[in-house]
Parts: C-alpha cells; structure tokens; sequence
C-alpha cells in the first residue's frame, strides 16, 4: 500500500499515535459525565455516537459522535502535513484503536463516526460524500446501521472518484470491509426485520446498535 520508504520508527509513531488517539473511549466516559453510566451496560452495550444517543439523549450523542470524529480526525491531519501515506498509516491506528482498545480488553465500537473523521481528514470531499449518504440513508431509513453500511459500501468507489489513488482506494476498502464486518449482527436483523431504528426525539432503550 504504501509506494515511499519510510524510517521503521515514523511509521511506528504515526501508527501508535493513532492507535492512542482512537483508542480513549469518549462514548464511555462522557455517559458517566453526562449521567447515563456505563454504556457497556445499557441499551446494544456498544459505546459508540448511536448508542450514547439513545441510551442519554441527543446532548450525549451529538458529543459522543463529534469526540469519535476528532480522535480520528487529528493524528491523520498531523501526519498529513509530513506526508499523504503517513496519513493513511495513521488513520488505520486511529480506526483500529477505536475498534480494539486495550483499556477496554479490545472491545471498542464499530468505527462509523471515527471512520468518517479520518475520511474528512484525508481529503474533505470524500468526508463530506459519505456523511451525505450516511445522511440521505438515515433520513429515508431510520436505520443508523443501514446507513453506516450504504456510506462505507460506497466509500471506496467514492474515493476512487475523487483521487484516483490506488493506495488511498486499498485504505477505504480496508476499512470498509472492517465496518462491514462489526456490523455483522445488524445485516442480520436488517434482514429479519428486527434491527432497531433511530429517533431524535426520544430515547429508545432497547434498540440495537450501529
């Protein structure tokens, strides 16, 4: 994936800094601040933006979604600045830290806002594409889930669209595949009609999570 030499220790620091940075479960330690508890406990048991939404309320969701969005956002906009590549290698960190964080014995949330944090961070255009089809979904579905799946399954057409860049395309597709792949138990109530859907105006404690 990556077509430029780099010294082992740079790749390791944009690598482990990105990990650090998506690793700090937001959704976990804001539901205690805001007074909803543990997350873990609560409504799908996930810590990500959907399940702090209904599980505390749109304060808490919107919180938890924008803190996941920069955890994934920062370390690729640092690395960016020394080199494109280095970004990727540091958004991969910053998604795997997010999905498998050791604090939380590698059982983080499924990597939609942090995802889309990184992709308008590499380049805006293809950040702002996927929240519009992630938006357009949830507004015509009501499923979060749903919506996740339709944004990350066009991702890496979306990104090829717009750079043409064989190495960012492998990126999106990896992590797209990764989306897809913790999302394994909503496809499956999708399909049995049983998936819970979203709502901004009260809270629904036994939805299920995307």
């Amino acid at each position: 994936m990556i077509q430029h030499s780099f010294s082992l220790p740079l790749v390791a620091l944009a690598l482990g800094s990105g990990y650090l940075s998506g690793s700090v479960p937001y959704g976990l330690l804001l539901g205690k601040i805001f007074g909803a508890g543990d997350l873990r406990q609560k409504g799908s048991g996930n810590i990500g933006a959907t399940n702090a939404l209904r599980v505390g309320g749109k304060k808490l969701g919107i919180a938890t979604l924008l803190l996941d969005a920069l955890k994934g956002a920062v370390p690729v906009l640092v690395a960016k600045g020394i080199h494109p590549e280095l970004a990727l290698i540091a958004g991969f960190g910053a998604f795997a830290g997010h999905l498998f964080p050791v604090w939380l014995k590698f059982r983080g949330g499924k990597g939609v806002a942090v995802g889309l944090g990184i992709f308008l961070a590499l380049q805006w255009k293809i950040g702002a594409a996927l929240c519009l089809i992630w938006l357009t979904t949830a507004i015509i579905s009501k499923y979060s889930s749903l919506s996740a799946l339709v944004a990350f399954g066009t991702a890496p057409l979306v990104t090829y669209h717009v750079t043409h860049n064989r190495p960012a395309v492998l990126f999106t597709l990896l992590l797209a595949v990764m989306i897809w792949l913790k999302h394994t138990g909503n496809i499956k109530r999708l399909v049995q009609g049983t998936e819970g859907k979203i709502n901004l105006r009260k809270k629904s404690h036994d939805a299920q999570e995307s």
